[in-house]
């Protein structure tokens, strides 16, 4: 069976697969450097070498080329401390040309031969001009990328209202869909400002712990539902906590609530509420003992 290895160009980002051919004693950390669609790249092994059958290959795999050298990564160094220098005179050219567009992140290749700038934009913008400017200025291929909100915020980090680190920046190397029907599971206000995170999307940690409320909630009678409790009182749920898994019941006849865990009471089916109707008016019209 063919092998690969995991490989990773940035830290939390998207590991891409390689086939590492002869080369041994691919241990995670190890750096190489691998042919891709982009030209030639240094990355970082962060999955072992493993078998795979051929129905999990997509495509023809890639060979990596060969362990980095010392050379190698003093090379990739040396570029990598000149993008925030280049970041600061995209942004320049950039307001001097009129052109509406915000540079985010700038990335060499390991050895020059490109330069990829990052922005955000509020709509398709023609930065050719600005192309030909910064081909000039750092003598190398520019190329231009535009990113979402989502991708923004992952480049220029920061901290969410949980406190801590952003998750896109920290650790989640892909985003997943979020949907507002996950805020709704969870009993979540529905107000952009409760439930967005810094890029003005739906938090990603909505996904994190749906499926759960999702599951949990099948065992729990709906709001407006009608219960009965084991002591044989009549109400009407009035709200959830699916975390507890409890309900909040209004009594019937009087004007107070009650929370209960859920299996101590039960849902009142068109058959069951006339049954209890029914013994109700048996014991009305039984004789006193």
């Amino acid at each position: 069976m063919p092998q690969i290895v995991g490989v990773r160009f940035r830290p939390v980002t998207k590991v891409y697969y390689f086939d590492p051919g002869p080369i041994k004693d691919l241990d995670i950390n190890t750096r190489v450097i691998v042919e891709t669609s982009r030209g030639t790249e240094l990355g970082t092994v962060v999955q072992d070498a493993r078998e795979v059958t051929s129905k999990e290959i997509k495509g023809k795999l890639k060979q990596i080329v060969r362990k980095a050298t010392p050379v190698d990564l003093l090379q990739a160094e040396q570029y990598r401390s000149q993008e925030a220098a280049s970041l600061d005179k995209c942004n320049e050219l950039a307001k001097k040309l009129n052109i509406p567009l915000k540079a985010l992140g700038a990335d060499y290749s390991f050895d020059g031969s490109r330069l990829m700038f990052s922005f955000i934009a509020e709509q398709r913008v023609d930065f050719r001009d600005l192309v030909k400017e910064l081909s000039r200025a750092f003598e190398t291929r520019i190329e231009m990328k535009q990113v979402g909100a989502r991708d923004g915020t992952k480049i220029m980090d920061g901290y969410g209202r949980c406190g801590r680190r952003l998750c896109c920046s920290s650790w989640l190397t892909e985003f997943h869909p979020v949907s507002i029907r996950m805020a709704k599971n969870q009993g979540l206000p529905l107000a952009p400002a409760e439930i967005s995170g810094l890029c003005g999307r739906l938090l990603c940690c909505l996904a994190y712990e749906n499926e759960q409320y999702e599951e949990i909630r099948k065992s729990l009678p709906r709001v407006n539902w009608q219960v009965t409790t084991e002591k044989g009182i009549v109400g009407v749920v009035r709200g959830l906590n699916i975390i507890k898994e409890t309900v909040l019941l209004e009594l019937e006849g009087q004007d107070n609530y009650v929370e209960m865990p859920a299996d101590e009471v039960e849902v009142l089916t068109p058959d069951s509420k006339k049954r209890k109707q029914n013994q109700k008016a048996d014991n009305q019209d039984d004789p006193p003992a």
